[in-house]
């Protein structure tokens, strides 16, 4: 229950952030969030179908180093299915480009693994492309900040 009001309170803030930086794009990067959103949720669900939908065909993405496409990182998630998750963004920013927005900021990952919690925090940069009305994750990228 505590787990469930602290994230609550952190889900609100992130809200409250989203309306300050919503500016002249208003609804773009609103759904920009959404879309970073909605792919946390995703990988804390090990959701493999959603995940298909949020991420572009040729998706690059870079962690610790290692480069993965949209297929590898897909068949990674069942690997994780077995280690709960939870994932919350704090301190986005997000910059458009055209028809690109790039999303800075950082998130904190809780896995559970053998009853043990093991807290991560990370930098990410995420660039996303509007095809067709649809914000598509093109190129995304995260490293472990110093604890």
């Amino acid at each position: 229950m505590r787990t469930t009001g602290w994230l609550l309170i952190l889900v609100c803030a992130g809200l409250l952030r989203v309306r300050a930086q919503e500016g002249g794009k208003g609804g773009a990067t609103t759904a920009v969030l959404a879309q970073e959103q909605a792919w946390s949720d995703a990988e804390s669900r090990n959701d493999t179908g959603a995940l298909e939908q949020i991420f572009d065909n040729a998706l690059v993405f870079i962690e610790d180093g290692r480069l993965a496409t949209k297929g590898e990182c897909l068949a990674r998630v069942p690997l994780a299915g077995s280690h709960p998750r939870q994932i919350v963004a704090a301190a986005t920013a997000v910059h458009f480009f055209g028809s690109a927005a790039v999303v800075v900021g950082t998130y904190h990952e809780l896995a559970v693994k053998d009853g043990k919690a093991s807290p991560k925090a990370w930098r990410f940069i995420d660039t996303w492309v509007n095809k067709q009305g649809r914000w598509m994750l093109v190129a995304a990228g995260a490293s472990p900040l110093p604890k």
